[in-house]
């Protein structure tokens, strides 16, 4: 009993150091625990960025052991440098990715005239990306790497051939590859697409936005699933035509909205202004001379040109006809030069000279009525020196098959394409100063101040107000293609 009330004097007496005692034990506790905490949580943390470091790892190490089976190896590293080396696509099935999406999207490439055996078909498997998300903890990570560099690769390709096309000449898959697209970058959109609400919109606003390019992939799109759905009989030799010009298209740059467009299968120039297109005939290189495809801008026409006659032509058809024509120069308005440009006098004894040394020589038509080149010529730059111009064999635009040229372009009403230059030019003022010219024959250049761009194409096939419409294959260049497309890692050159 004593004692007790000694303790209880003791504590009474001693309230506040008792107190400080119980605080001080209850805070070393919880410090105890907080310590305890952070070292869990320290310990987990190392747990996670160490298996986000082994994942990294295996992404690495997967994209260099499988350079060879990919098609774009550098920009799939690329596109995982970028993210950190994280997945893109496979992850537990509690989260959500864009895979789904993306493989549906493969098993649709045929809608957009693409390969699907060019998409890793046979890696890329559903069974799989359900088994990587269903187990995804007890996967290797070696598994999980593989399979996400395989679907990255699979949609860069699809992007890069959407918007280059697979055999484009200007932009080898190796070029693209190494990131020499003047700033498009397909692992760029892939990265962006996956972060939008509309992950196939911004895939697909990658490709050609022409009407031409549109009208066939839409056509493609009811072949290939609305007509196939609906039980229609569709011929696989008009899928493979359209996925063909498909491709053509994809390699032409077409921004404008003013440009000529010659197609050569269709005998058509088009004159494209933003309110109308205006059409005119043409007449293009025969098979033994074809007309080749190219991209460029004129830049200015003359009236009443005098016409250099390319070697080869003066070599093997002008220069025999005057064997039983001596007179056939002269009538045709030839003169002919030396390699120095120096005149040489049409008579029997200098066309003898010129036969036995043909090469040192050759001919010039001056401007006149019968011009090969007829009253106006259009330049544009190109390494082929081909030109646009009028001619005096108007009669060849009556026949449906105009392929008689040694390679230029004649175009009907040449007049009129002139005038509808120097309107689109505002220099419609100058029109009364260009018939005046023709009338006379007066040689004159008429520069602009813009340059209009000018394409040449090889399309064998078109639309024209919802029909699919097929044109000759003059040179036969779509069976080239059609290798090309339908075999994997096959480049072939095109005329």
């Amino acid at each position: 009993m004593k004692t007790r009330k000694k303790i209880a004097r003791w504590l009474k007496q001693n309230f506040k150091l008792y107190a400080l005692l119980a605080v001080c034990t209850l805070l070393y506790y919880f410090s105890c625990v907080d310590a305890a905490a952070g070292s869990i949580s320290g310990k987990t943390s190392q747990i996670y960025k160490s298996q986000d470091t082994a994942l990294a790892g295996s992404i690495r190490g997967q994209i260099i052991l499988n350079e060879k089976h990919l098609s774009y190896p550098a920009s799939v590293a690329r596109f995982y440098q970028q993210s950190g080396y994280k997945l893109s696509w496979v992850a537990p099935d509690t989260v959500k990715t864009r895979a789904s999406e993306a493989m549906l999207t493969l098993d649709c490439v045929m809608q957009y005239g693409l390969n699907p055996p060019d998409y890793h078909p046979h890696d890329l498997l559903y069974e799989k990306l359900n088994d990587l998300t269903r187990h995804f903890g007890k996967v290797s990570d070696i598994e999980k790497a593989r399979f996400d560099i395989i679907l990255t690769d699979a949609m860069l390709t699809f992007i890069n051939n959407l918007h280059f096309g697979k055999l484009n000449p200007d932009y080898p898959s190796a070029k693209i590859d190494s990131g020499n697209t003047n700033g498009f970058l397909a692992e760029i959109v892939l990265a962006e697409a996956l972060h939008q609400k509309n992950f196939m919109e911004t895939l697909l606003s990658v490709q050609p936005k022409s009407k031409a390019y549109t009208d066939l992939q839409f056509q493609l799109h009811l072949l290939t699933g609305l007509y196939t759905g609906d039980c229609y009989e569709v011929p696989e030799g008009d899928i493979r035509k359209i996925s063909i010009n498909l491709e053509r298209l994809r390699w032409i740059k077409n921004n404008d909205t003013t440009y000529i467009h010659i197609n050569i299968p269709s005998y058509t120039l088009e004159f494209h202004q933003p309110d109308t297109i205006y059409q005119f005939k043409v007449v293009i290189g025969k098979p033994a001379a074809p007309t080749p495809t190219l991209e460029s801008a004129i830049a200015y026409f003359t009236t009443a040109p005098e016409w250099k006659v390319p070697a080869k032509i003066f070599i093997r058809e002008l220069l025999p006809r005057t064997r039983n024509n001596p007179d056939y120069f002269s009538s045709h308005h030839y003169y002919i030069y030396d390699y120095k440009g120096n005149y040489v006098a049409d008579n029997a004894a200098n066309r003898a000279m010129v036969r036995r040394d043909p090469g040192n020589y050759g001919v010039r038509q001056s401007a006149g009525c019968d011009n090969s080149l007829g009253l106006i010529v259009f330049r544009f730059p190109n390494i082929y020196d081909i030109y646009l111009h009028d001619t005096p064999e108007q009669q060849l635009f009556k026949k449906e098959a105009r392929a008689y040229s040694h390679g230029c372009i004649r175009v009907e009403q040449a007049e009129k394409l002139a005038e509808l230059l120097l309107e689109n030019d505002a220099a419609a003022g100058k029109i009364p100063e260009l018939r005046k010219d023709l009338k006379r024959y007066i040689t004159k250049s008429f520069y602009l101040k813009k340059t209009v761009p000018i394409k040449i194409t090889y399309l064998t096939c078109g639309v024209k107000d919802g029909v699919l419409l097929t044109y000759g294959d003059i040179y036969d260049l779509d069976k080239g293609m059609e290798i090309g497309l339908y075999t994997a890692d096959m480049t072939l050159p095109v005329n």
